[in-house]
């Protein structure tokens, strides 16, 4: 009884310090502004069928989509076994499903042989890391914390599956001593390799068995708390990012509403646009873009696709589209915090451009939306180094020469070149 009554607290500890540190992060999205992604729900689910579910975008590069699969599935498919353990957790009992019969003995085999190709890619996905040091994995926003927080993840994914068949063995081992309590049940084709590895003493493979239980139980509560301060978050906001990402050509920008209502105003004097409130051109801080490009910022994986194929970033200069997204996460969760510590009219004088993101980062950009079409969970950092060239361009009419240039030509030519358009044809008259 006294382990149920443990089990019981921490796992009810577990859920609501999760709960309470989701709730802030959804806090943070909402403070974005609004944006209208509820349009063409079939078109919507069925991306995110497809991009998150299916994992459509992944297979561009095929080993990491392979072994990706595999940590996907069989994480996913594991953790069903979870349900049995909370069961068996809260009412005392041991395998409680055995009853199933072989349908049981076909589940737990088939979790023993996803919790092994899971070990494995795990394995192969550390050594990528830390061995072979691949090129996309570093970077100057690549710091200290980022790479470590992969690791811990690897590890942590191993350490789990680890103790899942270590406990199926000890379990497998007590089922042949006819030891009480243990019901012979399961299928392991995993596991009864390391029976031999295993003690014989009844005591010391009961206390294997449930510190394994213990420890997998635990570590999976402990994993779950640690998401929202990790880039594995995306395992929970893939799926709502997928669905509310943006559905029309890529390179299609949208129209701002504040300049909109400014021409309207100038083609009819009597137009009255909608919201009084004067618009505000562009975005400075985190809090002037939208919930959606919060919640991108929040789902990043930091994979460093969007970057390996930046041609800004090949070509060696400043942008990396990686950090844009990580700098953005960074600076809402400072201002979250900020408003938990201080309250929501604090202000900390710090700005997302210029305090995360420098002009040189912005201005690097192409706007060829590469970054965007590599993303394996439709992020969009195009769009976030777009709303700070306008912040910059529109409010503080601050822009590289070259850009003030050809605004002005724009403005005096209708082009971006310096010719009249009376000259525009010159080239084709003869000689």
């Amino acid at each position: 009884m006294l382990a149920q009554i443990i089990f019981l607290v921490i796992t009810l500890a577990a859920i609501v310090l999760f709960t309470i540190n989701l709730r802030k992060i959804i806090r943070n999205i909402r403070l974005g502004k609004s944006a209208d992604r509820n349009d063409q729900p079939q078109k919507r689910l069925m991306t995110m069928l497809r991009v998150a579910f299916g994992q459509s975008k992944m297979v561009v590069r095929p080993i990491p989509a392979f072994l990706h699969f595999f940590v996907y599935i069989g994480f996913v498919i594991i953790n069903i076994e979870v349900v049995e353990i909370m069961i068996d957790g809260v009412f005392g009992t041991h395998r409680i499903f055995h009853g199933l019969g072989g349908l049981y003995d076909f589940l737990i085999a088939s979790f023993e042989i996803l919790a092994f190709t899971v070990w494995v890619a795990c394995v192969i996905f550390l050594i990528r890391r830390n061995v072979m040091k691949l090129k996309r994995f570093s970077g100057v926003e690549m710091t200290s914390w980022p790479k470590s927080d992969a690791n811990y993840i690897l590890i942590t994914e191993i350490l789990l599956m680890s103790a899942f068949l270590m406990m199926n063995a000890a379990d497998l081992k007590l089922q042949l001593l006819g030891s009480s309590h243990y019901t012979t049940a399961g299928a392991f084709p995993i596991s009864q390799y390391l029976v031999n590895l295993l003690p014989s003493s009844e005591n010391a493979l009961v206390a294997i068995e449930r510190g394994c239980w213990w420890f997998h139980i635990i570590g999976i509560l402990a994993f779950l708390n640690y998401l929202p301060y990790s880039k594995h978050f995306h395992i929970l906001f893939a799926f709502p990012n997928t669905y509310f990402s943006n559905l029309e050509p890529k390179g299609e920008f949208t129209n701002m509403a504040s300049v909109t209502n400014e021409v309207k105003a100038m083609l009819d004097p009597s137009f009255v646009p909608a919201e009084a409130e004067a618009g505000k051109f562009g975005a400075k801080d985190a809090t002037d873009l939208s919930w959606v490009n919060l919640m991108n910022a929040y789902t990043c994986t930091e994979c460093g696709r969007c970057t390996s194929v930046c041609p800004a970033n090949i070509t060696g200069k400043l942008l990396s589209p990686r950090k844009i997204m990580m700098d953005t996460r960074d600076r809402i969760t400072e201002i979250g915090k900020n408003i938990d510590q201080k309250g929501a009219e604090h202000q900390d004088e710090k700005s997302l451009l210029d305090d995360y993101i420098t002009r040189e980062e912005i201005w690097a950009c192409t706007s060829c939306n590469a970054c965007v079409e590599a993303c394996p969970v439709n992020i969009d950092p195009l769009q976030i180094i777009m709303e700070l060239r306008r912040f910059a361009v529109m409010e503080e009419s601050q822009a590289p020469a070259s850009i003030n240039a050809m605004l002005g030509n724009i403005e005096n030519n209708q082009a971006p070149w310096k010719y009249s358009p009376a000259d525009r044809f010159n080239w084709a008259q003869e000689d």
